[in-house]
Order: C-alpha cells, then sequence, then structure tokens
C-alpha cells in the first residue's frame, strides 16, 4: 500500500512547482464547467476566455488580478489598500472601496464564490485552467452576475505520487517559494495534495514620512503565506468526494499613491509639513510618496468546502457545501500628504470581516434528446465593517486654510469660539459599525433541448430572494464639538465644518435598515452545430445584482441620511456567436457579438470627502469578442481582441457632470492580449521562450472623469526563458515582466481637500480647466520585476 510517508520522503529531497508542459493540451481534450458539467471547449456555446494552468505558470499567474495580462477586455484595478479591488470584463464592474455594494463580476474558485474582488486575491496555487465567462451568469454558480465570471479549477489529487518545488528571487528583494506534494494516502480510495507558498518583496515606492509617526520608508511590499490542502475520496467508482481547505495570510504595507499634478494647496501643505508635505512639481515617475500615516494591511482569510459527486446510471448528483472567513485590519492616511492632516488608524478601527456558509446541490441527466439540470442554493452572509476616520495635529489648521484661501490657519478657532488647536483634537473623530446580515435562496434550471441533427435550444431561468439587513451604529468621540459650537454661534462655512465625520447629529445615532429583493433572471439560445468543428448560437440573456446599503456616512442638510440604499442592478444582453476547430484541430477561433444594456447601474464614487452610491438609470455595453489558440508542435499561441463601447445614458447625474453619454471608467474602446510559447529541443535538453502582451486603448481612470484621470493607450510585456532536460526534472527560468517599464495609472483620484476638479452641473462649460485647482493623485500599476526561478520535479 502506498501512504503518505512515501510520498513525504520523495518530496523531501525536492524544492518547487512542475516545469509548463511543452506543448498545451490538445483543443479537443480541453474541458470547460460553464454549464456546471464538463463540456468540450470546442463545441460550448458561450464567450469563454480559457487560460490552461501550463500557460498560467509560464506567464507568471498568482492571482485572479494577474489574469487581465492574458484576457482581452478583462481589466483590474487597486486603490488605496489591497482589499479595495476591482475587476471589470468588457467595461462593467463594481468599484471595491465599498463592502455594501457586490461585484459586478464573480470569481469563483472550485465552485465556491468569493464574496467580493478583494476577498478573491488569494494565492490560487497549482491550476488546472481558468475560465473567464464574459457576459451576464445568472441560472448557475451561486449568485446571479451582471458583467461576467472568472470561474477557477485548481489541480485535484490523484493517485500518481509526484512533488514538486520552486525558489525564486528578483529585484526589489523579492524571494518566494512554494512547494506540492501528490499522491496516495490509503490505496486506491484515499488521495492527498498539499500546496505551500510564501512571498516577500520589498515595496515599489519610496516614502517621505514627515512628522510620522509612520517609520516604513518604502511601500507596496509583499509578505504573504499560502497554505492549501485537498483530500480525495473515492469509496466506490461512482461516488467521490473533494475536501479542500485553505489558508492564506497577507502583513504588508499598502498602497500609497503619488501625486501627477498639484494645485494651490500644495504650498498650503508643504507649510504644515516637516518636509515638502507633496512632491512638488509632480513627477509620478520617480515613485516617491509623501505619507506620515502607515498603510499597514493585515489579511486572514480561510475556507473549508466539501463536494460530493456521485453518478449514477440516470443523473449525476452534485453537492458543494462551504465556509469561508475573510478578515482585514488596514491603516490609512486620509490625506494622502506627510501633512498629519486624517488618518484611519491601524488600531481594528478600520476592519472588515466577511464570514460566509453556503451550499448548492444539483441534479443533472437526460432523458432522449433532452439535456436537464436542476438545483438550488442556499447562502448566508455576515459582514461586520468598522470604519474610523481621525483626525491628525494638523487638521484644524489645515481646514482654516482651505477656509481662508491659504491665509488663516487659526480661521476654525475664530467660527468656533473655541481656543485654538482644541476644535479638532489629534486622535478624535468619527468610530463607526456596520453589521449586515444577508441572505440568498434560489432554485434554478439549466437545460437543452436538441431539435434536430443540427439544431439545440438551451434554456436556464432562476428565481432568486434576497434578503439584507444593516444595523449601523455611529459615534463621534468628541462629540462633534466643533461643528457643534459653530452651529451654536451661527457661524459661516458650516457645512465644512460640519463634514459627516464632524457632524454631532451622528454621536451615539444608530440605523437599522432592510432590503427584500425577488427575481427571475434567465437565459434563451438557439445553438447550430451544422459539423463536428462549428458550433453556431444566438441568445438573450438576463442578470442581476442584489441591492444594497451604502456603508458609509451620508448627510442631507447635515441630517444624517435615513436611508442609504440603493436599488439592484439589471441587465439584458443579446449575443450572436461563432466557435470553429480548423486545420485538423491545431487552431479555434471564437467571436462573439454581444448587446448589453444594464438598468440601475450601481455606481460608487469618491466625491473629495465621501463616497457616494447611486444607481445610474442607463448603461449600455456594445462591440465583437474575439480570441484564438493555436497549437502545433513546439509552438503554442493565444490570444484576442475586444472591442467594446461601454456608456453612460443621457441621465443627468448631479455631482457628476461629465458622466452622461460619455465612456464609462475603466473602460477601454479595444483591448487586447498575446501569449505564445516555443519549444526548442537540442540533444537532451529543452529551452522554452514565452511572451505575452496586453494592450490597452487610452480610458479615464477616475469615476468623475476628470480629464487629469485619463491614461493614454498603452501595452504591458511580459516573458519568461526556461532551460532544462527535456524530461523536465528540474527547470531555471528567467523572466521578466513590464519590460519596457512602462508607467501606468491604475486609479487616479482627487487629494481629499485639496481644490476643485472645475466640473460643475451648470452654467456651461461643465468643465473648466481655469476652474480646475484640484491635486490629482494615481496609484500606479507595478513597474518592471525580473528574477530567476529554480524548479524541480518528481
Amino acid at each position: 500500500m502506498k501512504t503518505l510517508p512515501y510520498v513525504v520522503l520523495v518530496a523531501a529531497s525536492l524544492l518547487a512547482p512542475t516545469f509548463a508542459s511543452a506543448a498545451e493540451q490538445p483543443l479537443d481534450e480541453l474541458i470547460v464547467t460553464a454549464t456546471r458539467r464538463d463540456a468540450l471547449l470546442t463545441s460550448s456555446a458561450a464567450g469563454i476566455a480559457y487560460i490552461s494552468g501550463d500557460l498560467a505558470a509560464s506567464s507568471g499567474v498568482q492571482d485572479v488580478r494577474e489574469l487581465q495580462k492574458l484576457t482581452p477586455g478583462l481589466l483590474g484595478a487597486a486603490t488605496s489598500n489591497p482589499t479595495y479591488q476591482t475587476l471589470r470584463i468588457r467595461g462593467i464592474g463594481t468599484v471595491g472601496d465599498n463592502p455594501g455594494l457586490e461585484s459586478s463580476v464573480a470569481v469563483v474558485v472550485d465552485g465556491v464564490r468569493r464574496a467580493r474582488n478583494g476577498a478573491s486575491l488569494s494565492d490560487l496555487g497549482d491550476l488546472d485552467h481558468i475560465e473567464v465567462i464574459k457576459g451576464p451568469q445568472a441560472a448557475l454558480f451561486g449568485k446571479s452576475v451582471t458583467a461576467g465570471l472568472i470561474n477557477v479549477t485548481t489541480a485535484a489529487p490523484t493517485f500518481t505520487p509526484s512533488a514538486s518545488g520552486e525558489f525564486e528571487v528578483g529585484n526589489y528583494n523579492y524571494r518566494g517559494g512554494r512547494l506540492t506534494l501528490n499522491g496516495p494516502l490509503i490505496g486506491d480510495e484515499l488521495a492527498g495534495r498539499l500546496y505551500v507558498s510564501a512571498r516577500k518583496r520589498d515595496g515599489f515606492y519610496d516614502i517621505r514620512t514627515g512628522e510620522g509617526p509612520r517609520t516604513e520608508t518604502d511601500d507596496s511590499d509583499q509578505n504573504s503565506l499560502a497554505v492549501r490542502g485537498q483530500l480525495l475520496w473515492r469509496p466506490v467508482e461512482a461516488v467521490s468526494l473533494r475536501v479542500i481547505g485553505d489558508i492564506f495570510k497577507q502583513d504588508e504595507s499598502c498602497c500609497v499613491g503619488v501625486t501627477i499634478r498639484t494645485g494651490p494647496s500644495a504650498a498650503w501643505v508643504d507649510s504644515l509639513a516637516t518636509d515638502a508635505g507633496v512632491l512638488a512639481p509632480a513627477d509620478p515617475g520617480r515613485r516617491l510618496a509623501y505619507w506620515n500615516r502607515n498603510t499597514h494591511a493585515r489579511i486572514d482569510e480561510s475556507g473549508l468546502s466539501a463536494q460530493l459527486t456521485w453518478k449514477g446510471d440516470a443523473a449525476t448528483f452534485n453537492s458543494i457545501t462551504a465556509l469561508r472567513t475573510w478578515d482585514s485590519e488596514l491603516g490609512q492616511d486620509w490625506d494622502f500628504t506627510s501633512a498629519d492632516v486624517a488618518y484611519r488608524p491601524d488600531d481594528g478601527g478600520f476592519a472588515s470581516r466577511f464570514t460566509t456558509l453556503s451550499e448548492e446541490a444539483t441534479l443533472a441527466g437526460s432523458h432522449g434528446p433532452l439535456d436537464w439540470l436542476v438545483g438550488g442554493y442556499i447562502g448566508e452572509e455576515r459582514l461586520r465593517r468598522r470604519d474610523a476616520l481621525l483626525y491628525g495635529a494638523d487638521y484644524e489648521a489645515y481646514l482654516g486654510l482651505v477656509l481662508t484661501g491659504g491665509v488663516n490657519p487659526n480661521r476654525v478657532s475664530e467660527l468656533t469660539g473655541l481656543p485654538v488647536g482644541t476644535s479638532y483634537v489629534s486622535g478624535q473623530g468619527e468610530r463607526d459599525e456596520y453589521r449586515q446580515a444577508a441572505r440568498t435562496t434560489a432554485i434554478f434550471t439549466d437545460n437543452t433541448l436538441k431539435l434536430s441533427d443540427v439544431f439545440s435550444l438551451n434554456a436556464g431561468l432562476r428565481l432568486t430572494d434576497d434578503d439584507k439587513t444593516l444595523r449601523a451604529t455611529f459615534s463621534n468621540t468628541d462629540g462633534g464639538k466643533a461643528c457643534a459650537a459653530a452651529l451654536a454661534r451661527g457661524a459661516a462655512s458650516t457645512g465644512t465644518l460640519c463634514l459627516p465625520w464632524s457632524n454631532p447629529a451622528f454621536n451615539n445615532y444608530s440605523a437599522r435598515q432592510t432590503s427584500n429583493d425577488r427575481n427571475l433572471s434567465g437565459h434563451l439560445k438557439l445553438i447550430a452545430r451544422p459539423n463536428a468543428d462549428l458550433t453556431l448560437w444566438a441568445g438573450y440573456a438576463t442578470g442581476y445584482k442584489a441591492a444594497g446599503f451604502n456603508l458609509d456616512r451620508a448627510q442631507t442638510n447635515l441630517i444624517p441620511d435615513a436611508s442609504t440604499a440603493f436599488p439592484s442592478e439589471d441587465v439584458r444582453n443579446i449575443e450572436v456567436g461563432a466557435r470553429g476547430a480548423l486545420l485538423d484541430n491545431r487552431l479555434l477561433l471564437t467571436a462573439t457579438v454581444f448587446d448589453a444594456k444594464f438598468t440601475d447601474f450601481q455606481l460608487n464614487s469618491f466625491l473629495g470627502t465621501t463616497f457616494v452610491v447611486r444607481a445610474v438609470p442607463r448603461v449600455t455595453s456594445r462591440g465583437v469578442d474575439a480570441d484564438f489558440r493555436w497549437s502545433d508542435g513546439p509552438l503554442s499561441l493565444q490570444g484576442g481582441l475586444v472591442y467594446a463601447d461601454t456608456e453612460y445614458g443621457d441621465d443627468p447625474q448631479p455631482g457628476l457632470a461629465l458622466l452622461p453619454g460619455s465612456h464609462l471608467s475603466f473602460a477601454p474602446l479595444w483591448s487586447g492580449s498575446l501569449a505564445g510559447g516555443y519549444d526548442w529541443s537540442v540533444g537532451s535538453w529543452l529551452t522554452r521562450f514565452s511572451l505575452s502582451a496586453k494592450y490597452s486603448s487610452a480610458y479615464n481612470t477616475g469615476s468623475d472623469l476628470a480629464p487629469a484621470k485619463v491614461q493614454p493607450a498603452f501595452t504591458l510585456l511580459g516573458g519568461r526563458v526556461s532551460l532544462g532536460p527535456a524530461d523536465r526534472r528540474w527547470s531555471v527560468d528567467l523572466w521578466g515582466e513590464n519590460l519596457t517599464d512602462k508607467r501606468y495609472f491604475q486609479v487616479a483620484y482627487n487629494a481629499p481637500f485639496q481644490g476643485s476638479t472645475g466640473i460643475r452641473d451648470t452654467p456651461a462649460p461643465i468643465y473648466d480647466p481655469a476652474r480646475d485647482t484640484q491635486t490629482y493623485g494615481a496609484f500606479l500599476g507595478a513597474p518592471r520585476t525580473f528574477g530567476v526561478t529554480f524548479r524541480v520535479k518528481r
């Protein structure tokens, strides 16, 4: 009997993961699960970008953010901490800064949905493959989504013993390693797989810390640990149970931005900081940031899932039960300068916790011309968010400069009647807590009726109930005394003195809100397969994203808003597509034409002081999505091109006057990708060359569409050269990402309290450059990185 000790002994002499296969799998062997059943990619009637585990490994993909370099039409961006992540497909996504909004693009790993995009960034481990399914996904995969879904399938345990290891080093003092053990534990009934990885790197930015208390002089570093263990039990041929447990820990400093343009307020900041306060003139290429407060980000994620599969003569039953927790504790320098204006403390006061419990069960089979599937889903989500925004030592003086155009730092004292330095005391401010309970229940079906040897009709339907309850409690640790004093004196400028975090109306205030949604979504698709190599389809699909609550303070005329609710987001999509295999299955071509219309699109916008969530009545996304795969001997290529015209409707948006009729932010009109590998054999040696490129046309990176936030068109290049013996027992890889060291914006922002964008609702012109006094910053993409990887396997 082969047992675990044997696997451990085999692995003990090794160091790291498998060498990418010399060639991609044959096209007629690529399996996708977009319909919750195994199906060949070549005959699938859906817009799917397929990334094999080998391609992901040779392209350095470690988490879902890095998929964008291999997937046209997929874009990811991050802001002021690693949990604020947003994924977009064809220009549609949900800004990740507010956990009250669910994601338009869902991430599912081994059948289990992640709570938000920011809670899906752990190390993916050894991959089997990834499917990026584009367009609304209503009937299957847990909850309905409106833009698309990333379906990750990791490598399962096998009964063939194997072990692999990896160690790599790179610039920015990068060190990383991982170990995989796999094999039988009890005969041919129980197999196990263990994956462990650790990564560490210095930051991409240099920091000027002013008067502190921050001591770290770099930022956007990496320090993570991932452990993933699996058991596969097959007591009989028809039954299998796969149990997966995973842990992910992250303890980093992230994220700072750089100044891309300074306004008049830069001089005010300079007068208060012990250094320059901000970099003036702006020079984002230096990657130099001024930040006096820490940006610690501690993330702990864990999960346990069990997938039971029973294959009967007439039907297959599948059940996935999962429990996941995700915790983050963060710190933030709110004003993005080295003056001590305001901050979110690294004491647990700025934190989020998701706990999710889900069960999905399906029964699928076939009867005559009908392939059928029915199922049910229930999910419980508990969200606790703590938010603290505290005054720094310079808040009062800076507010005085704002009120007087940089003339009088003591103006606040004159308005409140309180002694100088006592209106807003350092360390005081808001401390709030939000507790949201959400339950989703659904029944669904997906069926394909064969009408003839050529035509089939696919139909899916999902009935969903979403119930949410929010309890919020608010407090001002100083009682909001400065605002109260100014109001008592009838002072002017109370709007600035009584911003939401300093408004005494929130002190000891609590609120309870509920939301109840029922939605019926689905799809109808006509499929034609005139021969074994060609699939055509035309379909109509609807999608839905649940209503929710803005988890931030909101007020009108200094009165807390009784409701912070926003409605559900809905989409209706028409899609026509074709997929064909050519040249004896060496080439696979796919093209899709889509026309999606969104109603009540959920937009989360930062307006310089607080986040505002609004439902935009109309958004459209129309275009063409095409991709190809080529595999022939030593050469493999994969790429695609997406044209997506994604626009707001003409409905006025108060405070966001540039939006009507404009392209959405983060929505390039064109995007394309190309990745390839070539194997060169000389005797008993094999060299593999890999190259990837991702192109995006220009797009705006700010939710208000301020012209200063436009990212011009750019291309990112990555490459890898692997050398080793033909049996691939070991290899040495030289790799690089962003090879041309292209500087690009992930997200550009308005520095808080530092000017005006010059955008107004009326009168025309809506945007006047002469009135634009705003200091702008940006969170940059990663610079050029390079290194060497040593791999062995057995």
